[in-house]
């Protein structure tokens, strides 16, 4: 359940107790604050923590039952906050999302990761190397993992940028628009859009109330207001990311109709050609379907010439046609 616990103080790391009771009451003791992070932890499991750190019950169940939207709540012991971490599969072309929520109150950090993609790690690893910046409390911890998710918003979205590329190149090719499967696999690569804006538009009105750039005003409680202007740029970073998102999913919407009047135009092309076809070939039935009707009297029935004439003037009314269905661009 537990994946790491620490005790920080003036931004140095110190192991913490194991029970949390203790963890936390040692980190107050020392003017620090702990981090305790879990993973996917049970109901069960999170009862503990719930009872140590006070955390309000509407937070603690959407901890535990995820599938939550990115999103900003402030209660009376603590802030909660959710983001939406996205790992891009090159393998598959595919985007899938986790989940990560942090808690932040008097003296600690609880943060429970869901699912894969979220850089927990790395952010903790990268803010014991930074001591100046791990000293200004809890606060700095939000705004190191709200930092490094954005960041790989932009490097996914760079990701699906050379995808659509790809893409695009395969519709507009020479030989008219790609495979059959050339709409199902730009379906599935809007869907793929869709799966990271889900991620990334909804953390908007959260950063930008931490931004302090908002309609509400004033701080954010467990949040330095010192700290603003570090989320602010996040939040700009987040800006480029929707901007990219929108420009990816109107690209996407152009390219699936290029693609489907495509296919509307070659069907046309192919019908025209049948019906060119088919009109050529109802010239010769025609007249055959004439002189094979077997009556006596028909004008040339038995003249000696009658069926070499007959022929050529079949043959010069397909030349005929098939020139002028040519000229006309149905051949």
């Amino acid at each position: 359940m537990i994946v790491d616990c620490a005790v920080y103080r003036d931004g140095h790391r110190t192991e913490g107790p194991e029970d949390l009771s203790d963890a936390l009451d040692a980190a107050r003791a020392a003017g620090g604050f702990v981090w305790i992070g879990l993973h996917e932890p049970s109901e069960r499991e999170f009862e503990l923590v719930t009872r140590e750190f006070g955390l309000h019950p509407l937070a603690v169940e959407d901890a535990l039952k995820a599938h939550q939207r990115p999103k900003l709540e402030v209660y009376d012991d603590s802030l909660f906050m959710v983001l939406k971490p996205v790992v891009y599969e090159p393998e598959s072309d595919t985007v899938s999302a986790g989940e990560v929520m942090i808690f932040i109150g008097d003296a600690f950090v609880l943060t429970v990761r869901h699912g894969e993609g979220a850089p927990l790690a790395a952010v903790r690893r990268r803010l014991e190397e930074e001591p100046e910046m791990l000293g200004k409390g809890p606060t700095s911890v939000l705004y190191a993992i709200s930092d490094a998710v954005v960041d790989h918003y932009l490097e996914v979205a760079t990701e699906l940028q050379t995808d659509l590329e790809e893409l695009e190149a395969e519709v507009f090719q020479p030989d008219g628009g790609g495979s059959r499967n050339t709409a199902s696999r730009i379906y599935t690569f809007k869907r793929q859009v869709l799966e990271f804006r889900r991620a990334t538009g909804p953390l908007v009105p959260p950063l930008t109330r931490l931004a302090g750039t908002g309609q509400i005003g004033g701080g954010v409680p467990f949040v330095d207001d010192k700290a603003r202007p570090f989320f602010r740029d996040v939040n700009d970073h987040l800006a480029r990311v929707n901007e990219s998102v929108e420009s990816l999913d109107r690209l996407v919407s152009d390219i699936l109709n290029a693609h489907l009047a495509q296919m509307s135009v070659r069907q046309n092309d192919d019908m025209r050609k049948i019906s060119a076809w088919a009109a050529m070939a109802a010239v010769p039935t025609m007249i055959a379907g004439i002189y094979g009707m077997n009556f006596d009297h028909m004008p040339e029935l038995h003249w000696l010439w009658s069926y070499p004439v007959v022929i050529v003037v079949m043959a010069v009314l397909e030349v005929l046609l098939y020139r002028q269905f040519k000229r006309r661009g149905w051949l």
